[in-house]
């Protein structure tokens, strides 16, 4: 008797995996207010442009390969990649940015292994990051929170973010670096005169201006899909940990050198959209209990070097799709045996 090969997830009908989709897509929603709150309405172009994209690209690739768009598209996973993509973008990308991205994770990461269940690699994470190498300058570009605009200068509007997302109108003024940015060039200053110094920083000492509240937003959305049992605390909270132990440890008091303190790896670049909405990916992480804590351990190991000796400033992208190899890996040596079986090497002791 032949049995047939199912691959996860084990969903009775696409609407079981679209219902958890949308919970991703509602928790997101506190992390998106305190974004468009101090750096404008960005991020809300983006994520609706990369949705329209996701859907776009997965509706024909699916007719390229005959299957039905109307139920694959009832999944929602190709909008809660687009959305997950468009919230990691710096706000006012070009369209074309966003459709390269976008194109890369839906093409590429997702129907290039089979579609929803078999991609090993997180689709939005391997968009960003085909994005930051193709078009550094592009990606670095953020714009400059609230706080720190000098007097009578406002947020980009509507139609400024608009022109300069499809038109290419540049804004002027409108750019900056991000904490985790200015920390990896300080190279000369003491952290508690580079506080002063740094308008960024002059109102919040913990990760700088706008981000400590965006990271709150989506660790209360995170907090959400928690208490709905979306997924376990595992994963986002040995990863976490992994960050304030390594932040801890290697933290100097303060020098020119610094890698800055636990505050700031904690609450700064995108840290808990990363810890709560992409290390928890079903697919492409570790599915054991004990693997999802060493899954998510590794990845805050990595984003804390990456981030300190590495060449990128945040790297929550490279961390996960670093682990998304080792999950695999992972999963072989953490999976629970199965009852009335013995270990390979037990075995072995009792047949010398």
């Amino acid at each position: 008797m032949a049995f047939m090969k199912m691959s996860s997830p084990h969903a009775h009908r696409a609407g079981d995996t679209g219902d958890v989709m949308k919970q991703v897509i509602l928790a997101c929603t506190p992390g998106l207010i305190a974004l468009s709150y101090f750096f404008g309405p960005g991020s809300i172009f983006n994520v609706v442009i990369a949705s329209g994209f996701a859907v776009a690209f997965e509706a024909a690739i699916l007719k390229l390969r005959n299957r039905p768009i109307g139920f694959y598209l009832n999944d929602y996973s190709a909008v809660v990649t687009g959305v997950l993509l468009g919230l990691a973008l710096p706000p006012y990308c070009p369209w074309w940015i966003i459709a390269i991205g976008v194109g890369s994770a839906i093409v590429l990461a997702k129907h290039l292994y089979g579609g929803m269940g078999y991609n090993p690699f997180n689709p939005a994470m391997v968009g960003y990051v085909v994005l930051l190498i193709s078009f550094p300058l592009e990606m670095t570009q953020w714009a400059s929170p609230r706080p720190v605009l000098e007097q009578g200068q406002s947020l980009v509007g509507p139609l400024s973010a608009l022109g300069q997302i499809w038109l290419g109108i540049p804004i002027d003024g409108y750019s900056g670096a991000t904490p985790l940015d200015l920390f990896k060039q300080n190279d000369s200053q003491l952290v508690e005169h580079f506080y002063t110094a740094e308008p960024l920083f002059a109102n919040a000492r913990w990760a700088g201006a706008g981000w400590e509240w965006v990271n709150i937003g989506f660790l209360l959305g995170g907090g959400y899909l928690l208490y709905k049992r979306i997924f376990t605390w595992h994963t986002p909270v040995s990863m976490l940990a992994a960050i304030f132990i390594m932040s801890v440890v290697f933290y100097d008091g303060g020098s020119s050198h610094s890698g800055g303190s636990p505050y700031l790896h904690l609450l700064s670049g995108a840290t808990m959209l990363g810890a709560f909405f992409i290390a928890t990916d079903p697919v492409s992480s570790a599915v054991s209990t004990k693997g999802r804590l060493i899954y998510g351990a590794g990845i805050g190991v990595l984003v804390y070097l990456i981030r300190v000796w590495g060449n990128y400033p945040d790297a929550v992208a490279f961390a996960v799709l670093l682990m998304n190899f080792a999950a695999p890996f992972i999963d072989h040596y953490t999976l629970p045996r199965t009852y009335g079986h013995s270990s390979a090497r037990r075995a072995t002791e009792k047949s010398e």
